[in-house]
């Protein structure tokens, strides 16, 4: 039966409409937000924090105290313990917030800190927050307690029908990650608010790092919170979320009571007992390293493709890094060096500066689109003289992956999620920035800059040892082909395609790679 032509108009004329009407919601005015600043640190001195704190950054004028979060578990401890202890303010900033069970004890521990009547301020990009809509609009109803959502989406289900509509916007994302508490202590990095990245539930671990600082950086910090929460992308949650509705925060508080008692929490807080940054911190034991240490960041304008006033965070990395003279170190999950970085890689080379890479293989990759932007520059990295290498899986051996879980490239079900780089043994880069064009370009993002010869050694030694065990180098063969090589102690196994996957995969990754959409990777 052959259909006629004009059988499908009035569909196509009621969906166009539908989308044409969508377009048309745009966002709320900006009415009624009320102005807040972090409270300078003189006035939280006499907190808990500013107590303990006080003597140590006495001992160190100057100076920042780094601690580096590479357990999954700690990391966890870490930001717990700061919303337990906190008793004036949290600032609170990420890009992804899952409501699964680290994220609803997180979310609860931000709660009972507004009942004891400290100001929580939490700032979230909008893209990440899947299943918080009721959460969040009933916790902003706290006197104690305001949420904002950052370059929000109209429609609220489904989502994506946002990008159909205002793509330019919707695609440039804040990526900022930070956890502050009485503005005298802050953790950054790579970690958001989720299971895979604390090591909780069933699924993979990402390898992922962060810092927990003390000192003059956290004001640092601090002042660029409230440059993104008083920014013109940083809307009320009250003007973009369906109204809470009765009994909504009754149900949060249910939520979190029957999460904490649910096995799968209770195996993990067990698990988290044993977390050695707790063991240090009760014992006094939590040591400091001591350094200047320097903010970057982009300006929250970014996202509404505005000319920042002191240059975007990628200008400001370069400068603080400095010129290297002897080696990069670098590790990046999505890495995509563009032809402009390998040209780089290849000067640097040339002038004596060893470049080492680690990124994810195809097999950890978690996204094979990302994974296609980078693959057609390995072969270019190589002959410019880079030594690469690719997170592998490594097999179930109980002490192994017990020993890796403690060190920055994370267990055998791990894909890497870490961001850092080192430069001359001296310098060391640790926040949220990916080493591709979307980091670059168009997503905002945030770091420290530490002068710490032993934090830069500490981190390099790491990529010595565990790129060994964990990691496949990859390498150009006598045909000037590309060859992964696998080292298990004395033995070498050597691939001459992507490890650990199949042709499809591979196909696919292929196929992608032929796209024009680097400059959105």
């Amino acid at each position: 039966m052959i259909n006629r032509p004009g059988k499908y108009f009035p569909r196509v004329v009621a969906v166009l409409a539908i989308l044409l009407a969508i377009g048309g919601c745009a966002l709320p005015p900006m009415t009624d937000r009320t102005d807040s600043y972090s409270v300078p640190s003189e006035q939280t001195a006499d907190t808990r924090l500013g107590r303990a704190i006080a003597p140590l950054a006495q001992a160190h004028p100057g100076d920042s105290g780094i601690v580096l979060l590479e357990n999954a578990h700690d990391a966890f401890v870490a930001r717990a313990l700061l919303a337990e202890g906190a008793e004036a303010t949290l600032d609170v900033q990420y890009y992804i917030w899952q409501y699964d069970i680290t994220g609803t004890m997180l979310l609860d521990a931000l709660y009972r800190a507004a009942e004891r009547g400290v100001r929580v301020r939490l700032l979230l990009d909008d893209n990440g927050i899947t299943g918080l809509d009721s959460a969040l609009a009933a916790l902003n109803t706290h006197p104690n307690f305001e949420v904002r959502l950052f370059n929000p989406f109209v429609v609220r289900n489904p989502k994506w029908i946002g990008f159909l509509t205002s793509f330019p916007r919707l695609n440039h994302r804040m990526h900022n990650k930070s956890f502050t508490a009485d503005n005298q202590a802050t953790i950054i990095g790579g970690r958001n608010i989720a299971d895979e990245y604390f090591g909780a539930g069933s699924g993979a671990l990402f390898a992922d790092l962060d810092v927990l600082a003390i000192g003059p950086v956290v004001s640092e910090l601090s002042d660029d919170f409230d440059r993104y929460w008083s920014s013109a992308s940083a809307y009320p949650a009250a003007l973009i979320l369906p109204e809470a509705a009765e009994g909504d925060m009754a149900s949060v508080v249910e939520t979190a009571r029957e999460c904490s008692a649910s096995s799968e929490a209770s195996r993990y807080v067990c698990a988290v007992a044993e977390s050695a940054l707790l063991k240090n911190l009760l014992e006094g034991n939590l040591g400091f390293i001591w350094a200047p240490v320097s903010m970057v960041s982009d300006d929250p304008a970014k996202v509404l493709g505005k000319k920042p006033k002191n240059g975007s965070m990628s200008r400001q990395l370069a400068e603080a890094m400095g010129s290297p003279e002897h080696s990069i170190t670098l590790v990046s999950p999505y890495f995509i060096p563009t032809k402009a970085g390998v040209e780089i890689f290849r000067s640097l080379e040339r002038k004596g500066v060893h470049v080492r890479i680690l990124t994810n293989s195809l097999e950890a990759n978690d996204v094979a689109m990302v994974h296609a932007g980078y693959a057609k520059y390995r072969k270019p990295l190589l002959e410019a003289g880079v030594q690469l290498f690719e997170l592998r899986k490594v097999p179930g051996e109980e002490s192994v992956e017990r020993k890796l879980q403690d060190n920055l490239m994370g267990s055998s079900s791990s894909s890497l999620h870490a961001k850092t780089f080192a430069v001359d043994g001296k310098r060391l880069f640790v926040g949220s920035f990916n080493f591709d064009p979307r980091s670059v370009h168009i997503n905002t993002e945030l770091g420290f800059v530490i002068e710490s010869p032993e934090l830069t050694q500490m981190m390099e030694g790491h990529f010595e040892e565990q790129a060994r065990i964990t990691a496949y180098e990859v390498v150009l063969d006598g045909s000037d082909d590309l060859q992964w090589i696998e080292r298990n102690g004395d033995e070498e196994v050597r691939y001459s395609h992507d490890p650990g996957t199949g042709l499809f995969k591979r196909m696919l990754v292929s196929i992608f790679s032929f796209l024009p959409i680097e400059h959105l990777l």
